[in-house]
């Protein structure tokens, strides 16, 4: 028998959650700007109904279970590198970042609070302080680990590409954000930016075990 799945809809007809696709397709179909996501499990349902849908556009929302054959297939993360994850509460929300050293989980940097902001916003951010930090310190070879696909090729494209509403409450996180493109514009870095592979791997060590 097929499992069940949930499915989110930010923006829509209605908006929530919906255990069937016939009733999801019921706020969405001709929805213009409709904003959905199918997720295998009900509490991670849950979660997301609680953020963004920006937060998962382009991630894979399914069940991060996979056999020891397939964990093979990614082999193992490089352990001599940076590991850097956000945490929101809410979405739009209270954001903070940090980087760990990916062997140790020992922690090199942390910021945050920021009013308004999203946790792809601050892996954005957390990929630059990081890239930045190991170049001064001359370790420009060192990986740096991101679970976010897309604050990765936002960092490759030099751009925060947030559709989030700025104003004088998170001010401050927009001014963050401009200085991290503007960094980015004006230097170069060779620290190969890499995936955490969550299913394989279990939580990146920069998480703060907050889910």
């Amino acid at each position: 028998m097929a499992k069940n799945k949930y499915y989110v809809v930010w923006k829509g007809r209605k908006t929530g959650i919906f255990s069937s696709w016939s009733a999801c397709k019921e706020q969405i179909n001709g929805f213009e700007g409709a904003q959905y996501k199918a997720f295998s499990d009900k509490a991670e349902a849950e979660k997301a109904i609680k953020k963004s849908f920006f937060d998962y556009k382009g991630k894979d929302t399914k069940k991060k279970t996979i056999s020891l054959k397939e964990k093979e297939k990614y082999g193992n993360p490089i352990l001599e590198s940076l590991s850097v994850d956000a945490a929101c509460s809410g979405n739009p929300g209270k954001l903070e970042y940090r980087g760990v050293l990916t062997n140790s989980k020992k922690q090199v940097f942390i910021q945050g609070p920021f009013e308004n902001g999203t946790n792809n916003i601050g892996e954005f951010l957390g990929i630059v302080h990081g890239i930045a930090l190991l170049k001064s310190k001359k370790l420009d070879i060192l990986p740096i680990y991101s679970d976010s696909k897309i604050a990765i090729g936002w960092v490759k494209k030099k751009r925060c590409n947030t559709n989030i509403v700025f104003n004088e409450k998170n001010k401050p996180l927009l001014e963050l954000i401009k200085r991290a493109e503007k960094w980015l514009e004006e230097n170069t870095y060779k620290n190969p930016i890499l995936k955490w592979e969550t299913k394989a791997w279990g939580e990146i060590p920069a998480d703060f075990g907050r889910k």
